[in-house]
């Protein structure tokens, strides 16, 4: 069976098969030539044997596996690619690097499901099914974001991440990287964002009950950061597979453990600590020419590691209670005449839009951004529904659509996970026939959907494991929403095919829930 995943725009299949053996060889563009290589390293773990990536196919009885660079495929876009496995030869095309990258992605997935496995196989015949295949993506972003502040995930865990997302033709790591409980990301010129704010003292284990403010913790000193060096290496990474790394720094709210690092940033004075909780934290940057400065002497560095085009400024969840009681806030808000304070954070994320703008890169923001007036520049992720996405997209601003309701993954996936008092969880199939360009958006503005975006907030993900088992295999799902025409999807075809690609998740060894509820 052919168990392609995300499911391709046309797919025709052929007689007879392509068998890997000795005969083969590997051949590639001047162009091409990494990704072959990338290709080539990627059957070694099973194969036991790597194979030299030629310039053109050699002369003889060979049978080339060809990857070129066909500047005649434009029409297929920049992620786009044919593919074509006849009995002697097995050609891959793309107009570019990328397309061609995704279909080295479907050529893997066409093989025996063993040909993933992290040790060598033997008594395997690597036949695979000749076919003629015409792809491209239906969305130009496809990802996820990770939460690595409420619990921190080590580096080896993000590169394999990616390697998961590559897999799935997702092109974008949205990396959330500040919050109220752990810093995560080194600033070189303020060093203590790492040293006290990458480190709390606890972490919250319950409360007594629902209405309670009680909180009881486990005491136990929690935390971790990433250097520059370990920032570049992932986004470097990310890179040679055609994922994108979107960092996302937290503004003005989410942000009290910079705010323990350095009080002044506040609107209090008080020293706070690191939050050792969850939830929506009073504590938020207070607007001072020396607080900008200071977050974009912030965003200097952080774009100096990440050579993505937007970078998140997260905008959610910014209570006014502080800026509502300060003097200064007050005195600010009546030196710009703003009538209030929704329209002061509109004032702050105007200013970092106009900062990032100047330096060639642009500001995406959670659909709270939207409120007193967005930014000219900016993008929109929406997440508490469809309603700002279509709203932003309508006025003309690009959208990531992540609505809670459908594509955030740290909600429980099967029905005996959820928790007794509220029985929400989200499963396989709602993530699958979640349809990311909204029948509210006017069709003359449909380009600015630019695609969607699962999420994984990490209160309740401590490890890389548990991260795994909540991504899979709704993240499989979620790739094939933004990737495959509507008119292709179908969710008992693809539950099928996932039955196959399950196996392939074995062989790397990825931790996904085995239970699919219906």
């Amino acid at each position: 069976m052919i168990s392609i995943i995300p499911e391709p725009v046309r797919l025709e299949l052929k007689y007879g098969k392509f068998i890997l053996d000795t005969a083969c060889v590997v051949a590639a563009d001047p162009g091409a030539v990494e990704i072959a290589e990338g290709f080539v390293r990627s059957l070694v773990p099973a194969l036991g044997i790597e194979y030299v990536v030629f310039p053109e196919p050699p002369q003889g009885k060979y049978k080339p596996l060809w990857l070129r660079l066909d500047p005649a495929l434009t029409n297929l876009g920049s992620e786009g690619y044919h593919l074509q496995v006849a009995p002697d030869r097995v050609e891959l095309a793309a107009a570019e690097p990328a397309g061609l990258f995704y279909a080295t992605q479907t050529l893997r997935q066409l093989f025996p499901p063993e040909i993933f496995s992290q040790t060598p196989v033997s008594g395997v015949v690597w036949a695979i099914p000749c076919v003629e295949i015409e792809d491209s993506p239906r969305f130009p972003w496809r990802g996820a974001m990770l939460d690595v502040c409420r619990h921190f995930m080590p580096k080896d865990f993000i590169l394999k991440y990616i390697d998961l997302l590559a897999l799935h033709k997702c092109n974008t790591l949205h990396w959330h990287l500040t919050e109220d409980q752990g810093w995560r990301i080194q600033i070189l010129k303020y060093p203590r964002l790492t040293e006290v704010g990458a480190w709390r003292n606890g972490t919250v284990v319950g409360q007594g009950d629902e209405e309670s403010t009680y909180f009881a913790y486990d005491n136990i000193s929690h935390g971790g950061f990433y250097t520059q060096e370990d920032a570049r290496e992932v986004v470097e990474y990310a890179k040679s597979r055609f994922v994108r790394v979107v960092p996302e720094i937290e503004m003005p709210g989410h942000c009290q453990a910079a705010i323990a690092a350095y009080p002044e940033l506040g609107n209090t004075g008080k020293q706070l600590e690191v939050c050792k909780h969850w939830g929506i934290i009073e504590a938020v940057f207070n607007v001072e020419e020396s607080t900008i400065r200071f977050l974009q002497d912030v965003l200097d560095e952080v774009m100096e590691i990440f050579p993505s085009p937007f970078i998140h400024v997260g905008g959610d969840e910014v209570p006014k209670k502080e800026w509502k009681g300060s003097p200064t806030a007050q005195k600010r808000m009546r030196e710009l005449g703003l009538k209030d304070e929704e329209e002061l954070q509109s004032y702050f994320t105007r200013r970092m839009d106009a900062f990032l703008a100047g330096r060639g890169r642009r500001l995406i923001g959670w659909d709270e951004i939207l409120e007193g007036g967005l930014a000219p520049g900016a993008a929109v992720m929406s997440w508490r529904g469809e309603e700002g996405g279509i709203t932003a997209a309508n006025a003309g601003h690009d959208v990531v659509m992540a609505p809670y309701q459908y594509l955030y993954l740290n909600t429980p996936q099967i029905q005996e996970d959820t928790h007794r008092k509220s029985g929400n969880y989200l499963p396989l199939e709602k993530v699958y026939r979640y349809d990311p360009m909204p029948a509210a958006i006017d069709p003359a503005r449909a380009q600015h959907v630019l695609g969607a975006q699962a999420e994984l907030w990490s209160e309740s993900i401590g490890d890389p494991q548990r991260m795994e088992y909540m991504s899979f295999p709704r993240l499989c799902a979620l790739a094939e929403a933004a990737w495959t025409p509507l008119e292709r999807k179908n969710y008992g075809d693809f539950k099928s095919r996932l039955q196959n690609h399950l196996s392939r998740l074995d062989g790397l060894k990825v931790n996904y829930c085995k239970k699919i509820d219906d």
